[in-house]
């Protein structure tokens, strides 16, 4: 998965029960999972795993390469892209953020309106 936890462990960190852990997860730890997924199917194709052995040692390099690519962008941004949220989380985040940007609207609408009302007066 690249996060470096097994599904278990990242259902406990998201503090989910039974909901689908992909449910609760952010764009990009999406976007890591399913590169970790096509990485481990493309190797898997590759090698023609025969063991249940060669298929987990396939996995975790699948897994090693999203990881690695999870590491490089938590660098370049300065923070994690792995986190606790889950859906109800990202959702309220997401609804915080469209009234953020309603109320900035409606203000420079406002400042817009009174500069227009004073240029008419003027």
């Amino acid at each position: 998965m690249g996060s470096g936890k097994t599904v278990k462990e990242y259902k406990q960190f998201k503090n989910l029960k039974k909901e689908n852990l992909r449910d609760n997860m952010s764009n990009m730890e999406i976007v890591l999972n399913m590169l970790a997924e096509t990485t481990t199917k493309e190797l898997s194709k590759k090698e023609d795993p025969k063991t249940f052995s060669e298929s987990r040692s396939i996995a975790k390099k699948g897994g090693s390469v999203a990881k690695n690519t999870r590491l490089d962008i938590e660098n370049k941004l300065g923070e994690k892209v792995v986190s606790s949220k889950n859906a109800v989380d990202l959702i309220e985040e997401k609804s915080k953020k469209k009234k953020d940007l309603r109320r900035a609207l409606i203000e420079g609408y406002q400042q817009n309106s009174e500069i227009e009302l004073k240029i008419a007066k003027d």
